[in-house]
């Protein structure tokens, strides 16, 4: 059996129902009751009961991808594979005179021209001995060279007693020359600005002419005690040094004035020196020269 509610078709009627719901909710002791017979027929329209459905059933999708597309290259990479593998069939099957022309062969088959006679050379004419020679030769180190050009030269002189003279009234050895030289000592110059005289330890040694002193220092290291002279000989300044000296066996200082032969000290090894010796040096307006070449110019009686 359907049941039939009245179904308001305008917003008026809808209102009206709305109200008499309430009044019929907050009144309890008054209860309206709206029957059929009070509704028009137009408003009361059957409600359908709603139809059963039935539930929906989740079917899996399956979703298909598509195959990616090749490229040119792999494409027709096969095809090439398959030339090559015919080609090479062909040639491992075929025999290889097949390729090779009739006339092509038979030219290669005819006969080679003589070659014509050239020169030729008796092999006697030349056999001719050269005797070769060789040059001697010998190598010489650098210290040899030094040693034979600078160690071992004559220092021969004569003693003089003139207004210039030698530092010694005699003549005394000189064991190394001015110049290039090899290193006697680890320290030692081997360029040499004098030469050096070894007449033994604690011999005297003499102004070889009349000046002043200009420089006098005591020290351990380098020339050791030391004396330089100035002098004029023939207009010319001239400095004669006094190297090595022995400890306190020179009496002069700076400022004093020396005659030729006075004592400017003793024989000694202080400084950097292998052995007892005096270093003694030229110098001519404050350049050094060769002692020896000096001393043998202007050292006369």
């Amino acid at each position: 059996m359907t049941e039939l509610h009245p179904v308001p078709q305008s917003r008026r009627e809808r209102r009206a129902l709305e109200e008499a719901q309430r009044a019929a909710g907050s009144a309890a002791e008054v209860r309206t009751v709206v029957t059929p017979a009070s509704i028009p027929a137009s408003l009361l329209t059957p409600i359908p009961t709603a139809p059963r459905v039935a539930p929906v059933l989740a079917v899996p999708v399956k979703v298909v991808k598509r195959a990616p597309r090749k490229k040119f290259g792999a494409r027709i990479l096969p095809a090439f594979a398959m030339l090559f593998a015919g080609a090479l069939l062909v040639g491992v099957s075929v025999p290889a005179n097949a390729f090779i022309d009739p006339e092509v062969d038979a030219a290669l088959d005819a006969p080679v021209a003589k070659a014509l006679p050239g020169q030729s050379l008796a092999v006697d004419e030349l056999a001719t001995t050269v005797e070769i020679t060789r040059d001697e030769f010998k190598t010489t180190s650098y210290a040899e060279r030094l040693q034979d050009r600078y160690a071992n030269p004559s220092y021969s002189y004569s003693a003089t007693s003139g207004a210039v003279r030698w530092p010694f009234p005699y003549p005394v050895p000189i064991s190394s020359g001015y110049g290039q030289r090899t290193s006697g000592c680890n320290g030692c110059s081997s360029i040499h600005h004098g030469i050096d005289f070894t007449p033994g330890a604690g011999a005297p040694i003499y102004a070889i002419a009349s000046g002043t002193v200009s420089h006098a220092e005591i020290s351990n290291s380098g020339l050791g005690n030391q004396i330089m002279i100035d002098h004029v000989i023939n207009g010319q300044k001239v400095s004669s040094f006094y190297g090595h000296m022995a400890s306190k066996s020179s009496p002069l200082k700076v400022g004093d004035t020396v005659k030729v032969g006075d004592l400017v000290g003793l024989v000694g090894a202080t400084g950097v020196a292998t052995g007892p010796h005096l270093h003694f040096e030229i110098w001519l307006d404050g350049a050094q020269s060769n002692p020896y070449l000096w001393l043998k110019a202007n050292a006369v009686n």
